[in-house]
């Protein structure tokens, strides 16, 4: 997510530059061969009225691209928004709701304390497991090249197996990173052991099990909501064909341009800075729809997990009372993922 209020031109340029190159060699080409051919008496400009109706019809087509790209990567950072309140209503009902209140016989607060911790650290483990299956890539999925990468996130099965091990017992973590949905086999943990806890343990009465089951099945709802998005591509129509025109309009408005410069006047050169100036407008409305309709592909413009993940993990484990707290994530060069 970029944190800044307003753009930075060397960010705009890193992404905008090699597209001005191709805008300008294009316009220049077709602005040499106007004044060559105009020398032996063969117009090659087109009318400019025509190349004004692709045009509208080109932003408004990318508009809508660009609103229902908008959509998904808003409902993502909605659903995230979600997985913070209900990772705090689950810390704050364990540390409540579990205790030796309801258990027949004593037991020691410590290894009332210890599930408290072990309960929280899984349900941790659990956001982390889903940042990284939501990070990998797909074959439909925006993919970040050359420049883009520099704030790309690991998400292999080590960086994934080295974060998890903080928060989950090592028999665990055998089962958890052996699953391919990872993130839903920590659920089923979690879920059992709230189970243990009710028949086995009685720290919890009924009552508070199925409140505790209850946050556990948003936490599926919310997941679920998540690999929704991140598995359901944005319709190929909308996006493969608002490219093509996009590029349609870039190549013929060169020849529209020079003509209309060349009616006025002489200075037909004027056509490269005009027709870059028109065509990096265009390619950027295209870009920024592509580069937003997949919230979760490791991007600059994605949802911020890491983040919010090290934010839960700061307001639960202050919850528990723990000393060792890591501090929260800041952007680096204005990017926070």
């Amino acid at each position: 997510m970029y944190t800044r209020r307003n753009i930075r031109w060397s960010v705009v340029l890193r992404f905008a530059w090699s597209g001005i190159i191709v805008f300008a060699a294009w316009s220049g080409a077709v602005t040499y061969l106007y004044q060559t051919l105009r020398d032996e008496g063969i117009d090659c400009s087109i009318p400019i009225a025509p190349l004004t109706t692709i045009g509208v019809a080109v932003a408004f087509y990318i508009g809508f691209k660009n609103d229902q790209s908008y959509d998904r990567n808003w409902e993502g950072r909605k659903i995230w928004g979600g997985i913070v309140n209900v990772s705090r209503s689950f810390a704050n009902d364990v540390l409540s709701f579990v205790s030796s209140h309801h258990a027949q016989d004593v037991i020691d607060p410590v290894s009332v304390s210890e599930t408290h911790r072990a309960l929280i650290y899984r349900h941790l483990a659990w956001m982390h497991a889903l940042r990284f299956q939501l990070r990998r890539k797909t074959p439909f999925g925006f993919t970040p090249r050359g420049s883009q990468l520099r704030f790309a996130q690991a998400t292999d099965l080590d960086a994934m197996r080295q974060q998890l091990c903080q928060l989950l017992p090592q028999r665990e973590l055998t089962v958890v990173c052996s699953q391919v949905n990872s993130a839903t086999q920590i659920l089923r943990l979690q879920s059992d052991h709230l189970k243990r806890i009710y028949e086995d343990d009685q720290l919890i009465d009924n009552f508070r099990h199925i409140a505790l089951m209850k946050l556990v099945t948003e936490m599926y709802s919310l997941q679920g909501k998540c690999e929704r998005i991140k598995n359901t591509p944005f319709p190929r129509q909308y996006a493969y064909f608002s490219n093509v025109f996009t590029w349609i309009f870039i190549a013929l408005m060169p020849f529209a341009i020079v003509g209309e410069i060349a009616s006025h006047g002489e200075l037909i050169w004027l056509n490269v800075p005009i027709s870059v100036l028109i065509s990096w407008v265009f390619y950027t409305m295209e870009s920024v729809g592509d580069t937003s309709e997949d919230p979760f592909e490791n991007f600059m413009n994605d949802v911020p997990m890491t983040a919010l993940c090290r934010t839960i993990e700061i307001d639960v484990r202050q919850m528990m009372s723990e000393g060792d707290v890591p501090d929260p994530l800041v952007p680096v060069d204005d990017i926070l993922m």
